[in-house]
């Protein structure tokens, strides 16, 4: 008897012990085998350029929610990128709307939809977070907002995005591309399928040195789409979540297939359950075929993931989907896996 509550009090005391192990973890943002390095993981290729900006912070040990909007700031005010911010693709009406989203480390998240005239609308979904009770805010409102918090309303529309709506119109045929491809693409010289501009939404996810997690997704949507659309992008849980004990997750592609799923939540959930990152993504991917097996063979939907241990991968329905990645030891592209 006295041997068997020894026992139950050394088993009660070693719990206790643990629970007030993973408190204390959880509450300093850190868990075991956490890496002492940051590290930021982005969508597709130009975000090796995004991924500077973004490790200029983290270098310097700042968070890991100042890197990730610094870092998307990048590809939305290039005129050159055609699917994000100022130069975007507009929609079937010839208007540009911007949808984009952030998360912290502390769940808090800010979302603007439909957001027009504003270059860079992940700083205004930032204030969104900041100032407001508010989660989302959209199209007028949204604009609005931002215009009440000294964003410069401005024309988004470039000549290069105009002159394609305008080529569109001559047969409006609404028909996603499955990755958007350079047409001075060198298969010889580059090794990325699809060329060093295949882009679409960049989602970017970032660790900083203390161990706690960022993330923000931007985008100018799908190119032609109905006015008024919103995809993934900016929908928290679909086009990106983040869970500072878990890990974070985004993507990009059909906005519309990764709603159904709620993608990047179900990513993350997938790790709390002990997937890597690489096969939480591949099993995002996989949910998508077996809701709509037949339109998964024609569309493109790919998903980044990072976890606390500073793990990273991705998954994609397609060929041709690629994230960047920089930290202490890396700064590379990575060519996605794929299932078709």
């Amino acid at each position: 008897m006295s041997t068997r509550r020894k026992f139950l009090q050394a088993s009660v005391l070693g719990s206790a012990a643990i629970l007030t192990d993973e408190k204390v973890l959880a509450g300093t943002g850190k868990r075991k085998n956490t890496i002492d390095q940051p590290v930021v993981v982005s969508t597709w290729d130009f975000g090796k350029t995004a991924n500077i900006a973004a490790w200029e912070i983290l270098n310097k040990k700042g968070r890991a929610v100042d890197a990730v909007e610094a870092g998307v700031r990048v590809p939305e005010a290039d005129p050159d990128n055609q699917t994000i911010g100022y130069g975007g693709m507009p929609d079937r009406d010839g208007y540009v709307t911007l949808d984009a989203c952030i998360m912290d480390e502390f769940y808090n998240c800010g979302s603007v939809m439909a957001l027009q005239h504003i270059v860079h609308p992940i700083s205004v979904a930032r204030l969104v977070m900041e100032k407001t009770p508010h989660i989302v805010l959209a199209g007028d409102g949204a604009l609005q907002f931002a215009l009440a918090n000294g964003f410069k309303k401005e024309n988004l529309l470039t000549p290069e995005s105009e002159k394609a709506w305008k080529e569109w119109l001559k047969e409006a045929k609404y028909e996603p591309e499955i990755n958007i491809e350079n047409r001075l693409y060198d298969k010889d010289k580059d090794p990325m399928p699809g060329g060093p501009d295949n882009h679409d939404t960049i989602g970017m996810l970032a660790m900083d040195a203390k161990g706690n997690l960022g993330g923000a997704c931007t985008t100018s949507g799908m190119a032609f789409k109905m006015h008024g659309r919103v995809g993934d992008s900016p929908i928290i849980g679909a086009g990106l979540y983040v869970d500072n004990e878990i890990g974070a997750a985004t993507s990009s592609g059909v906005g519309e297939e990764v709603i159904r799923i709620v993608g990047s939540h179900l990513v993350v959930e997938l790790m709390r359950q002990g997937y890597k990152p690489e096969a939480a993504c591949k099993e995002a991917v996989q949910r998508i075929i077996k809701r709509s097996p037949e339109k998964s063979k024609k569309i493109q939907v790919g998903f980044v993931a990072l976890n606390k241990k500073g793990e990273y991968g991705a998954y994609a329905l397609q060929k041709g989907f690629s994230y960047s990645v920089r930290s202490n030891a890396v700064e590379k592209v990575f060519r996605s896996k794929s299932i078709y």
